[in-house]
């Protein structure tokens, strides 16, 4: 399946390349590797076959995206100093499975260990406090150029995340619709009577995490006796098309059902499309309109109802 294109700024593009040559410049790629006779893409073919004991030539031109006739003169190279020994492939007498020598081994086992003194000391000069981050900024361009399944998880609130859910909500609404510090300050309101009168027994927030990362939020409190009241709704812009604002939904709606109430309620906005595609995708109908300016805005709030 073809990768996905979106448009890019000249200014992205200029700050990738510096960004590259900068790097390219602080690890030594830019000369021999590692102060050795290797190449990088010598070193990174010595790399595949030490650690996959039985790859074709078709394989490393495939996954290292090498030139067919560039990598077979590395590996004749390799064939001429002792370090690569070929077999024929049970399944296929074509191929010749590719396979390091012991003397092989041997001579890539100093540079694999040159490598990560050479790593550790890089990042021994950035303080411990701050080691974290640019571990977790590496994974974050790690995961964007190169998409995985990502972890989603569905926890319980602790310490500080409710300050975590004021803050999404007060940076989200005011770069996506333009909300003033009136509508951060109403969710500082709600998050702090949620924690002054929560009960446990009727009572439950979740938070999402996204690869270990804080990415929505929602809750349920109860309104009355037989009304459940769904609030602080919330998916921050890198966690969308995960599903995740339903499945908070659906949390809540179960968690209503199975304490026996009779109806779940919410109040929001008319412009909030996707939160709206949500809820009335759940069974969510509107039964109160009402106009109002709130947060710089003209707006219409609206309530909606769910029996359950």
């Amino acid at each position: 399946m073809a990768t996905a294109t979106h448009p890019v700024s000249p200014a992205d593009v200029k700050a990738v390349r510096a960004f590259n040559r900068f790097y390219t410049q602080r690890i030594g790629v830019l000369k021999r590797y590692l102060d050795t006779d290797f190449t990088l893409t010598e070193v990174r073919v010595l790399y595949e076959l030490a650690h996959r004991p039985a790859v074709t030539a078709s394989d490393l031109v495939h996954e290292l995206e090498l030139d067919a006739g560039y990598l077979s003169r590395i590996l004749r190279r390799f064939e001429a100093q002792g370090w690569l020994a070929r077999t024929t492939a049970q399944h296929d007498a074509r191929q010749s499975l590719l396979q390091l020598t012991e003397t092989g081994y041997a001579t890539f086992a100093p540079l694999q260990q040159k490598s990560r003194d050479e790593t550790a000391a890089l990042l021994a000069t950035v303080p411990a406090p701050s080691r974290s981050r640019l571990v977790a900024a590496l994974d974050t361009v790690h995961s964007l150029l190169e998409p995985r399944e990502r972890k989603v998880v569905l926890r319980d609130p602790g310490p500080g995340d409710l300050g975590w859910v004021v803050q999404a909500h007060g940076a989200l609404y005011a770069s996506e619709f333009g909300y003033t510090s009136e509508f951060e300050a109403l969710v500082a309101e709600i998050a702090s009577k949620y924690l002054q009168n929560f009960d446990p027994e009727w009572e439950r927030g979740w938070i999402a995490e996204v690869d270990g990362e804080r990415a929505g939020s929602v809750f349920v409190v109860r309104k009355s006796r037989t009304v459940a009241q769904l609030r602080l709704l919330i998916l921050l812009p890198d966690a969308r098309g995960l599903g995740l604002g339903g499945r908070l939904t659906d949390e809540c709606i179960a968690f209503a059902r199975a304490k026996g109430y009779r109806k779940m309620m919410l109040w929001t906005q008319s412009h909030l499309e996707a939160a709206r595609a949500i809820y009335r995708s759940r069974g969510f109908e509107i039964v109160e309109t009402e106009a109002n300016h709130a947060y710089g805005h003209d707006l219409t709030s609206e309530i909606w109802e769910l029996r359950l």
